[in-house]
């Protein structure tokens, strides 16, 4: 992020997070009562600015508030307390285009943000796993063990995980991210099933998937879908079947170069360490930030007929 990109955030940060504080009601600690207004009491070491590049760092290398509070000569508390704060205002700031009403035959038309051989695609859609701490067993109120590790195991990645759907427009912004989910116990096709994102495309849009969502054009007879050709028992590809799939490829990159974009910051790639309930927060926070990168320094051109 330059300088200006940086200042350009910041002040647009500025004005909501202090309309965010001038409407709290309860304190963010003990969350009781305000008795005084906000911003009463002790000053904080570091201003806005400060602390905002501090939660940008953080969430670009994810290193433990410890490690963070040597740097900054502040108590890991301080830091949570101060990461925690920033990051609620950040999520805020951070709304997709399919989380808004859509003006009817609102859609790309610019020649450069739509791919030439696939003129009505809108949405490509992808799953991402993160790995997380193993979940500890807990026991209901029957005294029996609960096992909270299978939901989040997953077969594919051999570990824990959780799983977020991202979908992306043909010009590499990120319209959709889904909230965080199980990765053992959610297929991708159930979690697009569960958003229903496809049933918010209009009737002359289409989307295009992966193989792990064969089996949806059941759900949507009528919406045009681009899925790879998947080899059956006793029925393999043939070889324009298998072209097929990778020209379509060519053109899904666009989603996994999104996905790249947003796994350079190190909170999404390393075992997330903080609560599960935390992590939709997250992702939803580094995807704004990626899609205002974007904005400013576009994805490569992808692939034309």
């Amino acid at each position: 992020m330059s300088l200006t990109a940086f200042e350009r955030l910041y002040r647009e940060f500025e004005k909501l997070h202090l309309q965010r504080l001038g409407q709290a009601k309860r304190t963010r600690r003990t969350k009781t009562e305000r008795q005084r207004g906000v911003g009463a009491g002790r000053r904080y070491r570091y201003d806005l600015r400060d602390r905002l590049l501090m939660t940008l760092f953080w969430l670009r290398v994810y290193t433990t508030y410890a490690v963070l509070g040597f740097f900054y000569d502040l108590d890991k508390t301080n830091i949570e307390d101060n990461v925690k704060d920033v990051l609620a205002t950040l999520d805020t700031m951070t709304r997709f285009t399919f989380e808004r009403p859509r003006r009817e035959g609102d859609k790309l038309r610019s020649p450069q943000a739509v791919m030439a051989a696939f003129p009505d695609v809108r949405l490509v859609i992808d799953a991402k796993e993160q790995r997380i701490q193993r979940p500890k067993s807990t026991k209901d109120d029957n005294g029996h063990t609960q096992d909270n590790q299978k939901p989040y195991y997953s077969g594919k990645k051999k570990t824990h995980t959780l799983k977020n759907q991202v979908a992306v427009g043909p010009d590499g912004l990120i319209e959709a991210v889904s909230d965080s989910v199980p990765g053992g116990a959610t297929h991708d096709l159930t979690l697009l099933r569960q958003t229903d994102l496809l049933g918010q495309l209009n009737s002359d849009e289409a989307a295009m998937l992966d193989k792990g969502y064969d089996g949806i054009a059941k759900d949507y007879p009528d919406l045009r879908l681009y899925l790879p050709f998947k080899a059956r028992r006793n029925h393999p590809l043939t070889d324009d079947q298998k072209a097929f799939n990778r020209f379509l490829a060519s053109y899904r990159i666009v989603v996994e170069h999104a996905l790249a974009q947003m796994n350079r910051f190190q909170v999404l790639v390393q075992v997330f360490r903080h609560s599960r309930t935390y992590h939709g927060r997250i992702v939803r926070i580094v995807a704004g930030l990626v899609n205002r990168r974007t904005q400013v320094m576009p994805l490569k051109t992808y692939a034309t007929a």
